[in-house]
């Protein structure tokens, strides 16, 4: 199952499927290069995604060709990634940007799909735990930490920008980016829920983009297995 895969397994799946599918990928310098591809916004291991970005740098500048050599080539790499990748993932488009363009994500929405019709009293518990959570101004949650790290007590409330009850799912919208954002499992125990709670797997979706330009058009997208930990939007360094 695609979803189980973690970032740096992604990484790879895309790396390869580029390289079957003869992209023009360009690759770093100096001893151990390594192809110039970024997932800007890792997925969480378990959680399904939709409308994931993949960024790759090319060796040839898109903004030197024309409008219909765009199109034409847009259209070749899609049909060509697409026949190079597992069941489970599926290209929605390709779009030739600019080389010094940056991706940065701003929002996006959990979607958590509850068994409220096995227990009728859990949607009436949600729906007051949303008022409680909306009306608050601070709710800490404890982040575990890696390398034997202690865990930090840390506010998810500005993170938080509506939730509502939907169709028996629980759908959180969240912000994203440089200050930080909120983690599914922090969600799960923001709520109460319980794994026996759900009613299968978690989605993520509507994810909103802004499109930067790079200070320096050769800087290298974050690419490496330590953006894992970028899905509260800033690497755990302290």
């Amino acid at each position: 199952m695609v979803a189980m895969l973690s970032h740096a397994e992604m990484s790879r799946v895309f790396q390869r499927a580029c390289v079957r599918a003869g992209i023009p990928v360009r690759y770093s310098e100096g001893f151990n290069p390594h192809p110039r591809l970024s997932l800007p916004l890792p997925r969480p291991v378990g959680v399904e995604a939709e409308e994931e970005l993949l960024v790759a740098r090319l060796y040839e500048d898109p903004a030197a060709q024309s409008a219909s050599d765009h199109a034409e080539q847009e259209a070749a790499m899609m049909r060509a990634l697409a026949g190079q990748l597992p069941e489970g993932i599926e290209v929605l488009g390709v779009t030739l940007a600019a080389s010094s363009a940056s991706f940065q994500p701003q929002s996006a929405e959990y979607v958590v799909p509850i068994r409220a019709d096995k227990d009728p009293g859990l949607a009436p518990r949600l729906a007051d735990e949303i008022a409680r959570v909306m009306t608050s101004e601070h709710c800490r949650v404890e982040r575990a930490a890696g390398d034997r790290k202690a865990a930090r007590s840390i506010d998810v409330r500005p993170f938080l920008r509506s939730i509502r009850l939907e169709g028996g799912r629980l759908i959180v919208e969240y912000t994203t980016g440089e200050a930080g954002s909120i983690r599914v499992d922090e969600i799960l125990r923001l709520f109460g829920l319980r794994m026996e709670d759900l009613a299968g797997p978690i989605r993520r979706v509507n994810v909103v983009w802004e499109t930067t330009k790079l200070q320096n058009a050769s800087q290298q997208p974050r690419s490496d297995s330590g953006a894992e930990d970028m899905e509260d939007g800033k690497r755990d360094v302290d």
